[in-house]
């Protein structure tokens, strides 16, 4: 690999060795090069012009005890949000059904919990169970678990459990005091070893430096095997937090990271999450263009915005895109 030309051939194949010296190199190669490139290796393990669609609800809201700088639902941020409890399992589903209605193929349940407690999960265990049964794929975030608690979930038919590492290790204690990396990776792998699937990724624009961008990359390409989900944030700024004034990232920065993420981990699904209520159709565009083929539809993420179904629908007409089909669950 070279500084100007990306070997496409080598960056198609999976591998976990990345250093950040070769992740600078890719992600900042010559733009239309690196765009190129994430096209080409994009093609061969996904469909070209297929996106994901996948509905998030705030099962749980507010009062979470971990400090994240980026999040409303913190209690240490004076932001407005009343907390709640957790939802009734019959609302859950009712949602549920509604979200495969509008096109929905994974369904995923959010709480803002710090971690998730032996006193809720069968009721969650009831969430996944009835969200499988209407046909949709499952996925969590209920904060760090402990041992045999994924198991549990896994027995009730999640599919993925989402625990995004958010930034490098270097920046995450100017975001997090509360739960540490080593925290996060320690639930990753309790996830991992109950055969479950994994999303994980991270958030850019909180204040970041390039090199942290690329330092995030570089933890998720080391995961063996990679996510097979791969959410990629830009923050959604919100007032009363720390990061309530945090200046937006540059729009080709982040399809850089997108590229990077696709090459990096050329199997995985690369969610283009949170923040697209905040980007034009064209930035969007370059988004799919560099390999994300994952969204999040509805109006609104756990509790911040997103674009409604019309204009979603209305873009992905326009370029030509296509649902993707519901995946089989994975394997046992």
């Amino acid at each position: 690999m070279s500084a100007t030309v990306l070997d496409i051939e080598s960056l198609s194949k999976p591998r976990f060795d990345w250093t950040p010296e070769e992740a600078f190199r890719v992600y900042r190669a010559p733009f239309n090069d690196l765009l190129f490139a994430s096209q080409s290796v994009h093609r061969q393990h996904h469909a070209a012009n297929a996106v994901q669609k996948s509905q998030l609800l705030s099962i749980k809201t507010g009062g979470c005890a971990e400090d994240c700088g980026y999040c409303s639902q913190s209690a240490f941020h004076e932001t407005g949000l009343k907390a709640s409890k957790l939802m009734p399992v019959a609302d859950v589903l009712d949602k549920a059904r509604k979200a495969k209605a509008g096109g929905a193929t994974r369904f995923c349940m959010g709480a803002a919990w710090r971690s998730l407690k032996d006193r809720d999960v069968d009721a969650v265990c009831e969430m996944i169970e009835g969200v499988k049964s209407e046909g949709l794929e499952t996925c969590v975030t209920l904060g760090m678990l402990e041992d045999g608690q994924a198991e549990r979930l896994k027995a009730a038919g999640l599919d993925y459990y989402n625990h995004n590492l958010d930034t490098s290790r270097e920046y995450y204690n100017s975001v997090i005091t509360t739960r540490t990396y080593e925290d996060r990776l320690d639930t990753l792998a309790r996830v991992r070893g109950a055969g479950l699937h994994i999303c994980c990724g991270g958030i850019l624009g909180m204040g970041e430096s390039e090199d942290d961008r690329i330092g995030l990359l570089v933890e998720l390409a080391r995961l063996s095997p990679h996510p097979e989900s791969v959410p990629i944030n830009h923050l959604v700024a919100v007032e009363g937090t720390p990061l309530g004034h945090a200046q937006p990232l540059d729009g080709f920065d982040f399809v850089r990271a997108i590229a990077a993420a696709r090459l990096m981990m050329p199997r995985s699904v690369v969610r283009l999450s949170a923040g697209r209520e905040g980007m034009s159709r064209e930035l969007q565009a370059l988004c799919f263009l560099a390999g994300a083929n994952s969204i999040f539809v509805g109006e609104e993420l756990l509790t911040t915005p997103n674009p409604d179904l019309e204009q979603d629908g209305a873009l992905m007409r326009d370029l030509g895109l296509e649902p993707m089909a519901a995946p089989s669950a994975p394997a046992e």
